[in-house]
């Protein structure tokens, strides 16, 4: 390889994505590769197209992340952007809830970001990158019969705020993107139980129906895209950013309000 090409090749903005197939992640890997980054997209459904690579890949399995980060450092010098998606959510009243249905929420929202980010760092600190985590307004504003995928989602904020301490002398810079409802396919795959459905008085369905009744009229995935491609390009990151006018109003007040006023909202609107 002559200077000249090995130059434009370190020039070169690389963007590593899981969850990317469908969705949000779909919208943001075309909207990256659209802005000229080379898209390393990670999922176990996705395909290749122009300025976008797909790697079969099961973020649970650490052989499988392992595997496709290896290969991206064959193609790539180092990782610009990491972003981390992939994630899906749970239904159903905790007492009922099957501990391998919990266990498997927390694998692939909190334990599948954890392990994007322990096998991406060391290409991060190649380029100075940055790593941007989808979290949810769930995980600041716990929602009553998705109490799971609210904690997983609370976990990747947390696991943000430790993390940007601890890799800040390697000048990489973290956030963790709070969404609110948007309108994907999200909804209809929800994994759903209403085990206990006549104890809780119907609370459970009918908690869940006005969660997917907002998420259908919610945000599109494309505004998510967008938004990413900006914070991405910030001087300096922000610990959080709240997408949507909303849910940074719903942000502000938890910040605010007393909890006990937050928990009777939240109550009001989600376990009647």
């Amino acid at each position: 390889m002559d200077r000249a090409m090995k130059n434009e090749k370190n020039r070169e903005r690389v963007l590593v994505l899981s969850g990317g197939s469908t969705g949000i992640g779909r919208e943001t890997a075309l909207c990256f590769a659209h802005e000229g980054y080379r898209v390393f997209e990670l999922s176990r459904t996705g395909h290749s197209e122009d300025g976008i690579i797909h790697m079969d890949t099961d973020v649970t399995d650490p052989k499988s992340v392992d595997g496709a980060m290896k290969m991206i450092a064959q193609q790539a010098d180092g990782i610009d952007l990491l972003i981390c998606n992939a994630g899906y959510g749970i239904s159903g009243a905790i007492e009922y809830t099957d501990p391998c249905d919990a266990k498997r929420q927390f694998d692939v929202n909190f334990f599948g970001t954890a392990l994007m980010i322990q096998n991406a760092l060391p290409m991060l600190r190649q380029k100075q990158g940055r790593i941007l985590c989808i979290g949810s307004v769930a995980g600041i504003i716990p929602v009553p019969f998705q109490a799971y995928y609210s904690a997983s989602k609370a976990a990747v904020a947390a696991l943000c705020e430790a993390l940007r301490n601890e890799i800040a002398p390697f000048h990489i810079d973290v956030s963790c993107i709070l969404l609110g409802n948007v309108r994907t396919g999200f909804t209809s795959s929800r994994q759903k139980s209403q085990q206990g459905e006549e104890l809780y008085q119907g609370r459970i369905s009918r908690s869940v129906a006005v969660m997917e009744d907002e998420e259908k009229n919610g945000m599109e995935p494309s505004h998510i895209a967008a938004r990413l491609l900006r914070i991405a390009g910030c001087r300096r990151l922000r610990p959080f950013y709240t997408v949507g006018f909303v849910y940074r109003i719903y942000a502000l007040l938890v910040r605010l309000l007393p909890r006990r006023w937050v928990h009777a909202i939240v109550g009001y609107l989600y376990a009647r």
